[in-house]
């Protein structure tokens, strides 16, 4: 049997994955990026395999990759929502309000949104629970689950957030250099997210139901994940298609703009379940109100 690979490794290998890269994962974790990419090659001679792909720019995932780093996610979920129970089960959040949400919604929507909420209220600290999760689960420690979807849940109060509007946008650096091509989209790669859930739109869906063409592009990059192909996009690697709930601000901020492609709007939209089960049903429908406000101007 294998033995267990130190705990600092999966942690250094989940990070760059979520990161997006081993220079932002060594700006998290606080230590040079040559320490990272000892840790990754460390990692690998414990599993006895390959797991980067470093053939590619950006470097992907082997399938080696790809499982260890499933594995890696699940059971750092599972610690995170057991801890999450334990500390509601002691009755020490009893003041504080947990969000339940996927990483890339809690980076690009929610937590940029929480300075202001504190701002309004800073006697409610709200605790923010990622997961890979598109339906993120009510456990007994969550107040609130950020979820995508048609809105049938039962296991709480739904209130809808916001409808989801799907654009392909870019770095404008790009888009001026699609401009010049006459708006083709075959000088560009396509960012590709790699999700097992259908509600999420792929390129070939949206490609499909505009009426548009990949021509060359569509060999494209992969990723495991929004935050990842977010950060492909700003750096020029690429045109993606952009959700409001993920690049909505950056689009506002002039980082991301437009690829001149008509945008979409998928049957589902964000909303935001407050527990049945909360221990803090008052002050958890005071976040909800309040993102409920916050996200009025995307209505």
């Amino acid at each position: 049997m294998l033995r267990f690979p130190p705990l600092r490794l999966l942690t250094v290998f989940e990070t760059v994955q979520r990161a997006g890269g081993t220079k932002a994962a060594a700006g998290e974790l606080n230590v040079s990026m040559s320490a990272i990419s000892q840790s990754l090659r460390q990692l690998e001679e414990h599993v006895g395999t390959a797991l980067i792909d470093r053939s590619t720019r950006p470097a992907g995932l082997t399938a080696a990759g790809e499982i260890l780093l499933k594995a890696v996610i699940e059971n750092r979920e599972r610690l995170s929502e057991a801890l999450n129970d334990i500390q509601a089960l002691a009755g020490s959040a009893s003041a504080s309000v947990t969000v339940a949400c996927t990483v890339g919604f809690a980076t690009y929507w929610l937590m940029p949104r929480l300075e202001a909420f504190y701002l309004d209220h800073p006697e409610i600290p709200v605790n923010v629970h990622t997961t890979q999760q598109e339906v993120p689960r009510l456990g007994q420690g969550t107040d609130i689950a950020m979820r995508y979807g048609d809105g049938r849940w039962d296991d709480g109060t739904v209130e809808q957030m916001f409808r989801e509007l799907v654009e392909p946008v870019c770095a404008p650096s790009l888009a001026e250099r699609i401009r010049a091509d006459g708006g083709s989209l075959g000088s560009a790669f396509l960012i590709h997210v790699d999700t097992s859930d259908r509600r999420w739109i792929s390129w070939q869906e949206y490609l499909a139901r505009t009426g548009q063409k990949a021509a060359g592009s569509a060999k494209g990059l992969r990723f495991s994940n929004y935050v990842q192909a977010t950060q492909a996009a700003l750096s020029g690697h690429g045109v993606m298609l952009g959700w409001r709930s993920i690049t909505g601000d950056h689009v506002q901020n002039g980082l991301l703009v437009p690829a001149g492609l008509p945008p979409l709007q998928p049957n589902n939209a964000y909303h935001a379940v407050l527990s049945h089960r909360s221990r803090n049903r008052e002050t958890a429908a005071i976040v909800v109100d309040w993102l409920r406000a916050a996200a009025q101007p995307q209505l």
